[in-house]
């Protein structure tokens, strides 16, 4: 039981470290004026606004003169629950 444990909880932190890399790339690209109608610019949004959009309406404080400041707390809260779950092993 705890191989499946484990084997679930390195598939949880493997996906939380592709999604930091996604919200990475989405900071980084906004440096850009990417084109809005390519597909790997759409997907990027479609994956990190929600996000984004959660974090600068309970947090408005993170849009400092302009500068958004969210993709720095998603990766720190997303950094803590690898943390957690790397806690977690058996």
């Amino acid at each position: 039981m705890s191989l499946i444990i484990n084997s679930l909880l390195s598939v949880a932190i493997l996906v939380i470290n592709i999604y930091i890399w996604i919200v990475i790339i989405a900071a980084l690209i906004t440096f850009v004026n990417p084109d809005p109608y390519n597909p790997i610019v759409q997907f990027l949004r479609r994956a990190t606004e929600p996000v984004f959009g959660f974090i600068r309406q309970k947090m408005p404080f993170v849009v400092i003169n302009g500068i958004d400041l969210s993709p720095i707390v998603v990766i720190f809260a997303l950094n803590i629950l690898i943390g957690i779950l790397s806690g977690l092993y058996i």
